[in-house]
């Protein structure tokens, strides 16, 4: 789930829109300039979101190990993209850096766990705290405290990044459930503005009400995906004893 500060032009891709949905780290604090980016996102890609979003939000953990890999491989492509723009070699450099990272993965899983988890701590900390900031404060303090958001991603970064060397499985459930309510959340949403378009104005105008909005919208569905997933009997993969 980390964003890239984009040249202003029209996204051409999907790679394009998502480094520019996620050019922020409390980017779900910022809603109109979010829904104005997700506007671009095809239907396939909505629906892409939308399905691999509820995976990870119901059933994360049980494949933790396939969402890690690939989460690799995505934040790779999205990083090389990115870098590969100011070469004008965008596809090599994004396949390259996407299956470097998604190899990586494999053999270092904990430590790809705590990566992805600090992300995730990231991200919550910093919409949480430009969200607060919003809603206690108003005017210009307001502002002056979301700027400072990074605190709020620093926090969430060091407490998240740290759960995975010692309580393993709640940090992959909370990363799988954070970043499946995102992916739902965002791929709904895209999915509404692209199908219904008598819609957009009615979305555009409910969501950008308030800086909180999107951010609530994401929480209680990883709040629910996080007590699915604890209360669930199952073991992880890693757990499961091999027979004999």
């Amino acid at each position: 789930m980390l964003g890239f500060v984009l040249a202003e032009s029209s996204p051409q891709n999907v790679c394009d829109v998502v480094n520019r949905v996620f050019s922020r780290f409390d980017a779900l604090a910022h809603p109109q300039t979010l829904l104005t980016e997700l506007q671009y996102l095809s239907i396939v890609w909505a629906v892409v979101f939308l399905i691999a979003g509820l995976v990870c939000l119901l059933n994360g953990y049980q494949v933790y190990k396939w969402v890690i890999v690939i989460a690799g491989i995505c934040l790779g492509i999205l990083a090389g993209y990115y870098l590969g723009q100011k070469i004008r070699a965008q596809e090599i450099v994004a396949a390259s850096l996407g299956l470097l990272l998604g190899i990586s993965c494999m053999p270092l899983m904990r430590w790809a766990v705590a990566g992805f988890g600090a992300l995730a701590g990231a991200f919550l900390g910093a919409n949480a705290w430009t969200s607060i900031s919003l809603v206690a404060s108003h005017g210009a303090a307001a502002e002056n405290i979301a700027r400072n958001y990074w605190i709020g991603a620093l926090v969430g970064a060091v407490i998240f990044g740290m759960l995975a060397f010692i309580l393993f499985k709640l940090s992959v459930v909370f990363f799988t459930t954070v970043s499946g309510s995102t992916l739902v959340v965002l791929g709904a949403i895209a999915l509404l503005l692209q199908m219904i378009p008598a819609w957009r104005g009615p979305i555009t105008q409910g969501v950008s009400a308030h800086a909180a909005i999107l951010p609530v919208l994401v929480f209680v569905p990883a709040l629910i995906g996080l007590i699915v997933q604890q209360s669930s009997k199952k073991p992880m993969p890693s757990e499961q004893k091999k027979p004999g």
